[in-house]
């Protein structure tokens, strides 16, 4: 997992550079927030509203590789870029617009997962939904695994308003 952390740190100041609003989300926000696990990949959402999504996708194509042919084309019509990090890691990047990634991505906070190495998470209540969303198999194990560890301590109010 050190790895891993170490090269999410990478989109990270990249996101910051350019003070795009973001958050890390997936096997990262859950190593936060649940039961940790190992997860292989990089899931992050990036707030680009509509219409804007190509000027985000360029930019990061210029520095990362595509994970599959077009990758470009992909991400601009079903809003995920699959990008390969330098060290052959996935990350994947959701294209944000709609109003609960706009207010996940608002109320996100820094988590320090090594010395030195804080990411931007999203909340555990956030992390519920979009796990719940997700609605597979691992992905409810997740969510048991964050009720466990948060022993009562998700506001319920947000994540089912």
């Amino acid at each position: 997992m050190k790895t891993l952390f170490l090269l999410a740190a990478e989109p990270d100041r990249f996101f910051q550079e350019r003070r795009w609003h973001y958050c890390f989300i997936g096997g990262i926000a859950n190593q936060r927030w649940g039961q940790p696990r190992t997860t292989v990949d990089v899931g992050v959402t990036l707030l680009t509203g509509l219409g804007a999504e190509e000027i985000f996708v360029d930019e990061l194509l210029s520095v990362y590789s595509a994970r599959i042919p077009d990758g470009r084309l992909f991400a601009l019509q079903h809003r995920v870029l699959l990008l390969r990090s330098s060290a052959g890691i996935g990350i994947d990047i959701s294209l944000g617009t709609i109003a609960f990634e706009e207010r996940m991505i608002a109320q996100a906070s820094r988590y320090e997962f090594l010395p030195g190495v804080s990411l931007l998470t999203c909340s555990a209540e956030d992390l519920v939904v979009l796990k719940a969303f997700a609605d597979r198999g691992q992905d409810w194990l997740d969510v048991e695994g964050i009720l466990v560890r948060q022993k009562g301590l998700l506001d319920w109010d947000q994540i089912h308003p």
